[in-house]
C-alpha cells in the first residue's frame, strides 16, 4: 500500500481541526443561548422576590385571598397544612387545610378542611406518618367563632388566649380522632419533633402562658419553662435536641401588672418579644436576640447551627415585618426577606430544599395575607 501524500494529509488535519472547532464554536453557543434561555426562565418565575432576596428561587404564590398562615410540612416534604379565614371557602374565621404541593390550584378551588367548621382553630401540624394532622380548637367552648378582641385606637396590638383551645389530631378526611389535652385553660401553639416522639405546646394550666412537652400520644406531660411571661410558637431543632420559641419577659412592676392583667382577661400584647432557646427538658435556656419590639415565629434552619425569625425591630413602622436569620450564639444576623410589609411563619422542608412563609406581596393593596413558597438557596 502507498503512503497517502504529504498535501492530502496535511489538507485532512487542517480540515478535521477547522470541523473541531465549529463544533466546539457551536456547542459553546448552544450552552450560551440556554443558560440565556433558563436566566430569564428563571427571572420570569421569580417575579413575585425582590431582587435582595438571594436565598429564594422560584418563589411562588400557592394562596389568593383572605388570611393564611402557620403553613407546615409533612414528614415526605409533599404536603402543608394550614390555617385560613378566607370566606370564599365558607369560613368566616380560622380554619384548617391541607394542600398537596403542586397538585392543588387553590386559586380557583377550596383544599380539603381538616377541622370541623366548629369555634375556632389554629396551629396544625402534621403528624408521623403524614396521614394525620394535630391543631388546636375552641369547638368545645361553642360552635361559633369566638370573637377577636375590639382594636381600641392608640391601643396596644393584643392576640386573644382563648381558654377553650385543645389540642386534637384528625386525620385527612376531617374525623377527630384523639383529643390530646383536657385541661382547663388555654392549651394550643403545638408542634411535633422531626423525630416523631414528641410534642411541644403553650399552656395556660398554671397560670402563666408557659411550654410543655408531651410524647407522641399526649402522655408524660412535662412543664419545661417557668419565667414568667408568654412563652410559645415553640419548634424543635432537625435533630429534635432543642426547642425555639418566642418570649416576652415583664420585668418593671407596670409591665408585670399589665401583663397579668392582659393574661386574666385571655389576652396577650406580642409587642415586646425576643428569641430564647432551651434544650428539650428545658435546660440551658438562653436568649439569642435582644433587638427590641417584635421578634417571633422562629424556626431552625436545616443545619440545626441557625435560626430564622420574624421581626419588625428594623422598620418605623411597628407593622413592617421580615425575615430574618441568626446562629444559635446570637451573632451573624442577617436580613433574609425585604417585603415592605408583612412576611413571617416561616418553615424549611424536612429536606431543607424548600421554605413556606406568609406574606402581603402581590396582594394588590389589600390586607390579604397568603402563602409562599420557594427553593432554598445557602
Amino acid at each position: 500500500m502507498t503512503d497517502t501524500p504529504l498535501f492530502l494529509r496535511l489538507n485532512f488535519q487542517t480540515m478535521r481541526s477547522f470541523y473541531l472547532l465549529t463544533l466546539f464554536s457551536l456547542i459553546l453557543a448552544a450552552c450560551s443561548t440556554a443558560k440565556k434561555e433558563d436566566a430569564a426562565a428563571e427571572n420570569e418565575a421569580d417575579t413575585l422576590r425582590y431582587p435582595q432576596e438571594t436565598h429564594f428561587r422560584n418563589l411562588r404564590q400557592l394562596t389568593f385571598g383572605g388570611d393564611n398562615a402557620e403553613a407546615y410540612w409533612s414528614f415526605d416534604n409533599t404536603m402543608l397544612t394550614f390555617q385560613s379565614n378566607y370566606k370564599t371557602w365558607g369560613v368566616n374565621c380560622d380554619h384548617i387545610f391541607y394542600t398537596a404541593l403542586g397538585q392543588d390550584d387553590l386559586k380557583n378551588n377550596r383544599p380539603t378542611m381538616i377541622s370541623n367548621g366548629l369555634g375556632r382553630t389554629t396551629c396544625s401540624y402534621f403528624m408521623p406518618g403524614n396521614k394525620t394532622i394535630l391543631y388546636a380548637s375552641t369547638h368545645l367552648g361553642g360552635d361559633e367563632c369566638p370573637k377577636d378582641p375590639e382594636r381600641v385606637p392608640g391601643g396596644k396590638y393584643l392576640w386573644p388566649i382563648f381558654p377553650s383551645y385543645d389540642i386534637f389530631v384528625a386525620d385527612l378526611n376531617g374525623n377527630i380522632i384523639k383529643q390530646l389535652t383536657s385541661e382547663p385553660g388555654y392549651d394550643a401553639e403545638g408542634t411535633v419533633s422531626p423525630k416523631g416522639d414528641k410534642i411541644v405546646f403553650t399552656s395556660t394550666r398554671n397560670g402563666d402562658l408557659d411550654l410543655y412537652t408531651m410524647d407522641i400520644d399526649g402522655s408524660n406531660v412535662k412543664q419545661i419553662t417557668f419565667d414568667l411571661g408568654y412563652d410559645g410558637g415553640a419548634f424543635f431543632s432537625p435533630d429534635g435536641s432543642k426547642i425555639v420559641f418566642r418570649a416576652s419577659r415583664p420585668k418593671t412592676e407596670e409591665d408585670i401588672k399589665e401583663y397579668k392583667d392582659n393574661l386574666a382577661n385571655g389576652l396577650v400584647a406580642p409587642t415586646q418579644m425576643e428569641i430564647f432557646i432551651c434544650n428539650v427538658d428545658g435546660s440551658d435556656l438562653r436568649q439569642i436576640t435582644n433587638l427590641g419590639k417584635a421578634n417571633w415565629a422562629p424556626f431552625y434552619h436545616p443545619s440545626g447551627k441557625k435560626i430564622i425569625f420574624s421581626s419588625n425591630h428594623h422598620g418605623e413602622r411597628g407593622f413592617k415585618f421580615n425575615l430574618f436569620m441568626i446562629n444559635e450564639d446570637g451573632s451573624g444576623l442577617e436580613q433574609i426577606s425585604f417585603d415592605e410589609v408583612f412576611d413571617s411563619f416561616p418553615m424549611f422542608s424536612y429536606d431543607g430544599k424548600k421554605i413556606v412563609f406568609s406574606s402581603n406581596r402581590n396582594n394588590n393593596g389589600t390586607r390579604d395575607t397568603n402563602l409562599f413558597v420557594a427553593d432554598w438557596v445557602d
